[in-house]
């Protein structure tokens, strides 16, 4: 209720009879209307009449309440000026205190539109939920804080600087040295293109250097890593390494050749081919040099950079970056390790103990996942990007709202997107492959590599993440249709993350453990 400041009642006798009259005068109209004119009658159109008399009534105090205000803002001053004692709504002087009004009268209807309860589904989305969303963190808090004293009482600290650097690193020099002699490759498709960009070789020729150069790029790590009795770490680095170094090769290839055949189009008329052929003349070394160092996959002459670097910015993302690795290192050693190590294979034995372990597993496990998207797609891929001062920074999207599989995967690692996008799916259809089939294309090229980064590492090729990645696709059928069904946002953001982070990951995790482990056993 508004409390407004009223000077002297001497001062005031203008303002204060103007309302009463006013009062008065609405009040005789309304009593002239006939006494079933009230505010809760029956009738429609009585009730029409009485709101808005009632709303105009509230107006015209609003307006003469101002009036008053501006007064009673003149008359605090003046009494501040002459030493009087100013109360909040009054001012006192000799004795005397003005009556204090309300621009809320009691006659002001306190009803005036239609509204709905903020929990209800036509308004839980307009509404703020910062205080939801701090009670989450606070639960979250309190029971994780319970898990980790728990887990301490049980194994005791079980972290150590083994999961930095062990004594089995030094022999892994031969995967280092593999990872430094990947930048031959892009050295070596950039010759080819320049000796074709010149016509000093035919396409064909071209063609088939790259297909070479692209295919030796994939399988060199590959038999590096099984030859050699590496760390798991180590050799998903490298395969990482690996993957990024071939993604970009074949962005770089596939440009150029694009370019080209647009220089050589006989098609002149068109405003596209005329510009491109304006812009494309050659190919660029200091282009390719940047391309490859900087935080995207899909290759072009020149980038949107930015001005500066802020050198601030930098060192704080560099600390968070320190800070949330040690915590996936801590989580690792701490909380998964253990629960692998003391579960049985998931495909063996009780269903129902397979189910307590997957979803033992699945906190952890969801939180390590979280980490690394925190860490690699925000952290590090900015840092990068600002170091090169490079401009698009929309590495990822609001995955976390996918409402199906589908929108997740195009919107979770952009970078990747982008390059499927560009170098696989449209090329398919202009090639007249079905969308359906270019999608299954796309799916199916993500298992390799991802079957590729799990596999080769852990020297198993069980084709556990590989059926992971194909599994998508019904569950992309799956969550389009319930999505049409129900029309709502809620169902398939819910199986998507059931599915994703609760079931799916675990899941592999368990899978890929185990078969480590037993193919120990059977070598000893």
């Amino acid at each position: 209720m508004a409390l407004l400041d009223t000077p002297e009642i001497g001062t005031t006798t203008t303002a204060t009879t103007t309302i009463r009259g006013e009062l008065r005068r609405r009040t005789s109209v309304k009593a002239d209307a006939g006494t079933d004119d009230g505010l809760f009658d029956s009738s429609t159109s009585s009730k029409t009449s009485s709101f808005e008399d009632g709303e105009s009534l509230n107006n015209g105090i609003n307006e003469n309440g101002k009036e008053q205000i501006g007064v009673g803002d003149k008359m605090k001053e003046e009494a501040k000026g002459n030493g009087e004692k100013v109360d909040q709504g009054e001012v006192k002087k000799g004795g005397e205190t003005s009556v204090p009004h309300y621009a809320y009268r009691p006659s002001s209807p306190a009803h005036r539109r239609i509204k709905e309860s903020p929990l209800s589904s036509d308004a839980i989305f307009k509404q703020s939920h910062a205080g939801l969303f701090n009670l989450c963190i606070v639960v979250l808090v309190a029971v994780n804080g319970r898990l980790i004293i728990e887990n301490l009482m049980k194994y005791g600290l079980l972290i150590n600087s083994n999961f930095w650097f062990s004594s089995r690193s030094f022999r892994d020099w031969p995967l280092l040295m593999c990872c430094l002699t990947l930048p031959l490759f892009p050295l070596a498709a950039y010759i080819v293109e320049k000796l074709a960009w010149q016509k000093r070789i035919s396409d064909p020729i071209v063609i088939s250097l790259h297909i070479l150069t692209t295919t030796t790029a994939i399988l060199y790590p590959v038999f590096m890593i099984l030859s050699f009795d590496s760390v798991v770490l180590s050799g998903v680095s490298l395969m990482l390494c690996a993957c990024i170094n071939w993604l970009k090769l074949v962005s770089f290839v596939h440009t150029n050749y694009d370019m080209r055949s647009i220089v050589k189009s006989t098609d002149k008329g068109e405003a596209e081919s005329m510009s491109s052929m304006e812009y494309f003349s050659d190919v660029n070394f200091k282009s390719l040099v940047y391309f490859m160092v900087a935080p995207t996959l899909c290759y072009q002459i020149s980038y949107p950079r930015t001005a500066f670097i802020r050198k601030g910015w930098v060192l704080r993302q560099m600390i968070k970056l320190v800070i949330f690795t040690g915590f996936m290192g801590f989580i690792i050693e701490q909380y998964i390790n253990p629960i692998v190590k003391n579960s049985r294979h998931p495909l063996k034995g009780d269903i129902l103990y397979a189910i307590e372990r997957v979803l033992k597993l699945s906190v952890p496990n969801l939180y390590v996942w979280l980490c690394m998207f925190y860490c690699f797609f925000h952290l590090w891929l900015n840092i990068l990007a600002e170091l090169l001062c490079f401009g698009d920074r929309e590495f990822y999207k609001d995955w976390w709202n996918a409402q199906t599989i589908e929108e997740y995967w195009r919107l979770w690692n952009m970078p990747v997107h982008k390059w499927i996008v560009r170098h696989l799916y449209f090329p398919c259809l202009r090639n007249g492959i079905p969308k359906g089939a270019a999608i299954l294309v796309a799916f199916f090229m993500s298992a390799v590599f991802h079957e590729l980064c799990v596999a080769v590492p852990c020297h198993i090729f069980k084709f556990w993440a590989f059926i992971g990645i194909m599994f998508q696709v019904p569950l992309v059928i799956l969550t389009n249709y319930l999505q049409r069904k129900f029309q709502n946002s809620m169902v398939g953001n819910i199986i998507f993350w059931c599915f994703f982070s609760i079931l799916g990951q675990p899941m592999c995790v368990l899978l890929y453990y185990h078969d480590v482990m037993n193919q120990k056993v059977k070598s000893q």
